[in-house]
């Protein structure tokens, strides 16, 4: 079948690594089911895979590995489903995100980015109407993170303000248009004053460049950024706020201000994806909210290596969609 994947692991070139082809179906498992898949999106984690990162850990018996840790698709009797990215072990109890044995797609399992993707049945999540395949392509990693960053950790209430750093990657994105439909009055960051003008139009408030000292402090900061943005996300949270984490692209060891975390006693949350039942609470509000998941790009999944340039450019406006 075609396929996205790394062949061996590359630390220093990771598109290196990427191979358009073809692979063998994956072997079938007793109570998993075939995804015939529409579409898989870009994730900071495929670009993981290929350095050899991850669960994987560039294990050569890993590999070759397909790449995709969500997606959009339709089972066997024709019923459209949306991908739950995250694979507990079989005997866990309890939030899936804790268990030291979970997994994501492409790295122990083959990945989503191919004609077909084999997953447990609860991953295989029916796709809600009236959200379109296109929308339900992007849910499964940025959307879960930034649903659970938002209602779970950041204890925000509607009509507190919160800081979205990287204002157009897909969990900023994500940030933004769900954080506008709860009531949020939301501020963001961007790096030029086109994707200002494309953050205001997803919802933002206000739409600041990079490091700009901000009108005033905010309840909570979204930190999906990392080294980059730590110093600007530690002036902008107010006393008793909340920073929440759940990425490091421009790095993993900001400097930290441990001195005023304690005396304004800010709070400061890790996040990894989410539950399934997060996952189909989030669906439910995007539904109810008519929320449409901003798509920064669209591409054939053939012209995977662009998309990924692109995404390792930092010039992306939106999240990146891979059609099939």
């Amino acid at each position: 079948m075609f396929a996205v994947y790394a062949d061996q692991p590359d630390d220093k070139n990771p598109l290196n690594a990427l191979v358009i082809g073809e692979q063998p179906e994956p072997e079938p498992q007793d109570g998993w089911v075939k995804v015939r898949m529409i579409a898989a999106s870009l994730n900071w984690h495929d670009l993981w895979t290929l350095r050899g990162m991850g669960a994987a850990n560039g294990r050569p018996e890993r590999f070759p590995m397909i790449l995709g840790c969500d997606g959009v698709g339709t089972l066997d009797d024709g019923s459209h489903v949306v991908i739950y990215p995250m694979v507990g072990s079989p005997d866990w109890k309890g939030d899936e995100t804790l268990d030291p044995e979970r997994q994501n797609f492409s790295e122990y399992l083959q990945g989503t980015m191919a004609d077909y993707a084999f997953v447990p049945r609860r991953n295989a999540v029916p796709l809600p109407e009236g959200i379109s395949t296109l929308a339900g392509s992007v849910l499964g990693a940025s959307w879960i993170t930034a649903y659970r960053m938002l209602f779970t950790h950041s204890s925000m209430r509607a009509g507190q303000t919160m800081l979205v750093q990287g204002g157009l990657g897909g969990v900023a994105s994500a940030l933004i248009q769900m954080g506008k439909a709860a009531g949020m009055r939301v501020w963001t960051t961007v790096r030029t004053e086109e994707k200002r003008a494309l953050a205001v139009k997803l919802g933002a408030q206000e739409a600041f460049l990079d490091g700009a000292p901000l009108p005033g402090r905010v309840d909570a900061v979204f930190e999906p950024v990392g080294a980059a943005t730590w110093a600007h996300s530690m002036a902008a949270v107010k006393a008793g706020g909340t920073i929440v984490v759940c990425g490091l692209s421009s790095g993993s060891y900001p400097p930290l201000d441990l001195a005023r975390i304690f005396i304004e006693q800010i709070t400061i949350k890790g996040v990894t994806a989410g539950t399934l039942d997060e996952f189909r609470d989030m669906l439910a509000f995007i539904q109810t909210a008519g929320i449409e998941p901003h798509v920064g790009h669209l591409l054939p999944m053939s012209e995977a290596r662009e998309g990924l340039a692109l995404m390792t450019s930092g010039n992306m406006k939106g999240k990146i969609v891979l059609q099939r």
